[in-house]
């Protein structure tokens, strides 16, 4: 007898995120079809006509992707298999895979060529925003930086997971060991997501989860849906470690300008020990996922070398992007954000 399961169908997320307003046709039908619980209106050839790095396709790949973390407040959580909506992210990822393909024709494709640029210092993959708010950087040019990056650091490591049941042996066990750190190694108040909602609150930022996804621009979205993109397929295993990889390498030198630069500005004991908990332990994490993590899986599945250094690629490709807008919009005088923080974002 097949068993009813009425207790855990049509079940709604009650404490997600709200929807956001659309940025244009393909995040207005993605919003609309979420709302109603109705399959998404766009016409055809909505997709292929539609920037690639632009708003709309990026905030709506964003809001499908949000459907496999927390969900939306009062989205049916049966919505996350909706074959509608995944046909129409899939047709998104290929268009943004497209577009990263078109622009990295001629990166490397060895894992030691893509990787030796980064093991240098002074290495920022960010396009040396990290020096410039440990040297000048002003007290609201962080807070809007924590804002921005919140997309990510309040689930972070979530996407990486899961790669965990896609490797095997040396890799697996490696990976594993390091996102144990990352969420918390048993302790749930040292969860790396947990430390950047404690900065927040140092900034006088809102640290509820996806609370300023309204305010956060193209650039910043496409940088998180890369690595759900990388996560959610199997096939993309390699590019999910070379992204992996890159972010572990980096963030260790990018963490101990940040750390000076929260330091300086006086932004408090919590933000502080944000990036000095990432100097150490991603110090540590590099040299694992390079020798364990990456040399396990090519050893396993040397085939994936290509895709791991094109992960690497594609990462410091999204971050210099961020970088660029970002650096624009304070040389301006104005926010790097689509609406300013105010008075009501403490």
């Amino acid at each position: 007898m097949t068993p009813t399961l009425t207790s855990t169908t049509s079940t709604t997320a009650a404490t997600g995120p709200r929807l956001v307003e659309p940025r244009g046709t393909l995040s207005a039908a993605v919003a609309e079809a979420l709302r109603s619980n109705d399959t998404p209106a766009y016409r055809p050839g909505a997709v292929l006509t539609a920037d690639p790095w632009g708003e709309d396709l990026q905030l709506a790949l964003y809001l499908l992707y949000e459907l496999h973390y927390r969900g939306f407040e009062g989205v049916d959580d049966d919505r996350e298999w909706d074959p509608e909506l995944l046909r129409l992210r899939q047709a998104m990822e290929s268009r943004f895979l497209h577009a990263l393909s078109t622009e990295l024709s001629d990166v490397p494709r060895s894992v030691e060529e893509a990787f030796a640029p980064l093991l240098v210092e002074p290495l920022d993959p960010a396009g040396g925003l990290s020096r410039h708010l440990e040297r000048k950087g002003e007290l609201w040019q962080l807070r809007e930086y924590a804002a921005l990056r919140s997309l990510y650091h309040l689930k972070e490591a979530d996407p990486h997971a899961w790669v965990i049941p896609r490797l095997r042996g040396r890799a697996k066990a490696a990976m594993a060991a390091i996102e144990y750190d990352e969420f918390g190694a048993g302790h749930p108040d040292r969860i790396h997501a947990q430390l950047f909602a404690d900065l927040m609150v140092d900034l006088g930022l809102d640290p509820a989860y996806g609370r300023y996804l309204d305010q956060a621009p193209a650039p910043l979205l496409a940088t998180v849906n890369l690595m759900s993109l990388f996560g959610l397929h199997r096939s993309h295993r390699g590019l999910l470690v070379g992204h992996f990889a890159c972010v572990e390498v980096t963030s260790s030198p990018g963490s101990r300008r940040l750390a000076k630069a929260m330091r300086r500005c006086g932004a408090g004991p919590a933000a502080e020990r944000f990036y000095d908990e990432h100097v150490e332990a991603d110090a540590v994490h590099e040299q694992v996922v390079r020798r364990e993590v990456i040399g396990g899986l090519l050893a396993d599945e040397p085939s994936l070398e290509a895709d791991i250094a094109f992960g690497c690629a594609a990462t410091v490709h999204l971050e210099d992007r961020l970088a660029e807008h970002i650096g624009a919009a304070w040389a301006d005088g104005r926010s790097a954000l689509r609406t300013p923080l105010n008075t009501r974002d403490s």
